[in-house]
């Protein structure tokens, strides 16, 4: 559970997330890990990275970083970090710490993509421990696939440039890199990706089974008529026993045709 900014919490919202998969059929293996309760294993790496010569401290605030293109259209839009502060701070005050991306670029086959390639500079350095001294999503999520030895991550395809960062703190760190699939966005009309800060529609777990139906429409997997009011276990079965992805291989959105499909 990814809980290490206690500040943008909402109170009670992980267990809201656990029921909701629960509803609609989606189990986790052993016991349920806390982000919040891995600082020390976070500290350990940050750590390592230092003694390296890996990192540097850095005084910019996102405002003041130019804006770049992005893979997805809209409020998504990366900010690049053009090495300002690789010599030292250019502001007093509290800062933030980077992670160098030097060396040779980053590679890796996509079970849904294909052929992936980035080059360092062109990532640019990231951060790994914010200025309000919280360790960072990209240092943490490393670490935690590394101490539950995951073999395979399985996510959105706006996640791709943070795959190239997360490889290259796994070699840094000498942690294995699993196995990476991105898969294709859902978009609204205009091309950005369905998201709640654009109030897109919840999840109902009530219609569990109806949306996972459409999930798999909007993936092109075809499900069978037969199917329409099956329960969610019945649903992901047939899913695992029928799955094929090369029916959007290389598609990275999907526009959502209305939102009536969550209503």
């Amino acid at each position: 559970m990814e809980d290490l900014d206690p500040g943008r919490g909402i109170r009670g919202s992980a267990d809201e997330i656990l029921r909701t998969l629960d509803r609609f059929g989606l189990y986790w293996d052993g016991s349920i890990e806390y982000q919040s309760r891995r600082t020390a294993h976070y500290l350990e790496a940050l750590t390592a990275l230092r003694a390296a010569g890996t990192t540097f401290e850095c005084s910019c605030s996102r405002r003041m970083l130019p804006a770049r293109a992005s893979r997805v259209a809209g409020p998504d839009a990366r900010r690049a970090y053009p090495g300002t502060c690789r010599s030292s701070p250019r502001r007093p005050g509290p800062t933030s710490t980077r992670f160098r991306m030097d060396g040779e670029g980053i590679e890796f086959e996509d079970r849904f993509q294909g052929r992936i390639a980035f080059s360092r500079r062109s990532l640019g350095d990231v951060v790994v421990r914010r200025r309000d001294g919280v360790i960072a999503y990209q240092l943490a999520v490393v670490v935690d696939d590394a101490l539950q030895a995951v073999t395979d991550v399985v996510r959105g395809a706006d996640l791709l440039e943070s795959t190239g960062w997360q490889i290259a703190l796994q070699q840094a760190l000498g942690l294995p890199t699993p196995r990476y699939g991105h898969l294709p966005l859902l978009t609204e009309s205009g091309g950005a990706k369905l998201a709640k800060s654009r109030r897109s529609v919840a999840l109902e777990p009530a219609k569990a089974g109806e949306q996972l139906l459409t999930v798999l429409e909007l993936l092109s997997q075809a499900p069978p008529t037969e199917l329409a009011g099956a329960p969610p276990a019945e649903i992901l079965a047939w899913a695992i026993a029928h799955w094929n992805p090369g029916a959007f291989r290389l598609t990275r959105q999907i526009e959502l045709p209305t939102r009536s499909a969550w209503d």
